[in-house]
C-alpha cells in the first residue's frame, strides 16, 4: 500500500518546524549547593557532576553558590554576599527535572559548630527544602552528598541530620564522612594535590574531581537510577 501523499507533506512540514529531526528530549539533572557545585574560583565544567551529566547526555543545570548554606541567610554577612539560605533559593530551580543532587551542608557546620539551637535550626531548615523540592520538582529522584570528613566541630553533627532527615525522606545520601572516603581531606599532602589550595578543606581541583568521579558514578547508577 502507498503512502498517501497528504501524510508525507504533514511529516516533512513537523521535520522542518522541530529543526529537521525528531529527537528525544535530554533527562534534565540540577545540581543545587555551596562551593562543592559553584567549584569555587575554578569552571564549573571541571566538576565530577557536570562531567557525570556530560558522559548521562542529560541538560545539566548548576545552582552553586560560594558561602551558601542551607539554613542560614548570608545575604549581608561581612564584607561578601553569599546569597538567601537554600531552603529559600532552591524555589529557582528547574522544576522539569529528572534529577536532583543537593550538595552542601559545609558552610551550616562551620557556623553552627557546637551550637545545639543552630543545629535544630539547620534540620528544620533541611525538612523544610527537601518537602519545597519534592513538590517543585515533582517527577525528580533526589540525592544528596555529604560534606567530606572534615575534623572540626559542627561536622559530625550535620552529617549525622544531613543522613536521618534523607532517611525519612528516602532520599540516599553519598555519604563522605567516613574515613573510608576516598577523599582524604585530613591528609596534608593529599590536599596539596587534589584540592584547590594546601588549606582547603572543601574544593577539589580537576585531578580531586577526575579522582572521585568513579564514586560518584557508582552511587548515582545504584541509587538514583
Amino acid at each position: 500500500m502507498k503512502t498517501p501523499y497528504i501524510y508525507i507533506i504533514m511529516c516533512t512540514a513537523i521535520a522542518l518546524l522541530t529543526g529537521g529531526t525528531m529527537q528525544a528530549q535530554k533527562p534534565v539533572i540540577n545540581v543545587i549547593g555551596d562551593s562543592y557545585v559553584a567549584n569555587h574560583r575554578q569552571d564549573k565544567s571541571l566538576t565530577w557532576h557536570s562531567k557525570l551529566a556530560a558522559e548521562l547526555e542529560m541538560t545539566y543545570n548548576n545552582y552553586g553558590r560560594n558561602g551558601s548554606c542551607i539554613a542560614f541567610d548570608r545575604t549581608h554577612d561581612q564584607k561578601y554576599n553569599f546569597g538567601p539560605a537554600m531552603w529559600q533559593r532552591y524555589k529557582a530551580m528547574d522544576p522539569k527535572a529528572d534529577y536532583v543532587i543537593i550538595i552542601a551542608g559545609h558552610n551550616d557546620a562551620d557556623k553552627i559548630k557546637n551550637n545545639k539551637d543552630s543545629l535544630l535550626m539547620f534540620r528544620d531548615s533541611l525538612e523544610t527544602m527537601l518537602k519545597g523540592i519534592e513538590q517543585l520538582c515533582p517527577k525528580a529522584r533526589i540525592g544528596f552528598v555529604t560534606p567530606w570528613y572534615v575534623d572540626r566541630p559542627g561536622f559530625e553533627q550535620v552529617c549525622s541530620v544531613i543522613k536521618k532527615v534523607c532517611r525519612k525522606h528516602r532520599i540516599p545520601v553519598l555519604d563522605n564522612y567516613t574515613d573510608k572516603c576516598i577523599i582524604r581531606v585530613r591528609d596534608d599532602n593529599f590536599r596539596k594535590l587534589y584540592f584547590q589550595g594546601s588549606n582547603d578543606t572543601a574544593h577539589l581541583n580537576e585531578k580531586g574531581h577526575d579522582m572521585f568521579l568513579p564514586v560518584a558514578r557508582e552511587w548515582f547508577k545504584k541509587k538514583m537510577k
